[in-house]
């Protein structure tokens, strides 16, 4: 194992304990994979079988394009999993990591018929971003892989209607970041929801203004998209629970 591997091992088994300390988890289920270096198309996935917090950089499972595990682990793979993640990972290369979860927020806005409204403060900040995939049940027969590509289009927010949410970066921490806003997105609009008053509408001149305003805010910030977030969290679950690092 080179080192480049290891650290992806590690960044992508903190990620699951962050997903679980944000209760993005979900029993044994869902997943989040990033794309190991080199020609082969592996990637790394959760152990079928374990919880979020049990997940560490050694038993993640390293799989081929087409779902093989090609080294040697004591649990399977998720079959929904792989069809998602490896109809993604095969189709865009600029999608390193992939993160799904079935949040309560985020299913709620899946199964809203107008989807995610632009109307709070992160939900105008994903203004022409987001995408959105027709359920079509559990996800494992072949033949969605590629209506699941096509909806998801360049995009990298995915809102899987009556199933929950998924998101894509070229970097752990970026995936996370925009799961993050996506999440954040729902969760408000679901709470607002709740209290059954009028909405204030958010100008379509403010929406398409926001790229452009978030790209003034993040001007300072050093590293890539999601880098300070994720290693902020990441500092915080080392002083929880550090064992995700063994190797």
């Amino acid at each position: 194992m080179n080192s480049a591997e290891k650290e992806l091992r590690t960044q992508l088994a903190a990620c699951y304990r962050i997903f679980a300390f944000l209760d993005w988890d979900e029993l044994i289920f869902n997943h989040i994979t990033v794309r190991l270096p080199g020609d082969d198309h592996h990637f790394l996935i959760n152990p079928y079988g374990l919880h979020y917090s049990e997940v560490t950089a050694s038993n993640l499972v390293k799989v081929d394009i087409e779902g093989n595990i090609i080294e040697h682990s004591d649990y399977p793979v998720n079959p929904a999993g792989m069809l998602i993640h490896s109809a993604i990972h095969g189709s865009r290369d600029d999608a390193h990591c992939i993160g799904h979860i079935h949040s309560d927020a985020g299913m709620t806005v899946a199964c809203q018929q107008d989807g995610l409204r632009i109307d709070n403060f992160y939900s105008v900040l994903l203004y022409g971003q987001v995408a959105y995939h027709d359920f079509q049940g559990i996800t494992v027969m072949p033949g969605e892989k590629e209506a699941l590509i096509n909806s998801l289009g360049d995009k990298n927010f995915l809102i899987l209607r009556s199933h929950g949410l998924l998101t894509c970066g070229q970097t752990i921490a970026e995936m996370f970041f925009r799961m993050f806003s996506l999440q954040r997105a729902c969760e408000i609009q679901a709470q607002v929801d709740m209290t059954g008053k009028p909405v204030v509408p958010v100008g379509l001149d403010i929406a398409e203004r926001s790229l452009e305003l978030l790209a003034l805010q993040m001007a300072n910030s050093p590293g890539g998209a999601g880098d300070m977030e994720f290693a902020a969290m990441q500092r915080r679950i080392d002083r929880i629970d550090d064992s995700y690092r063994d190797v």
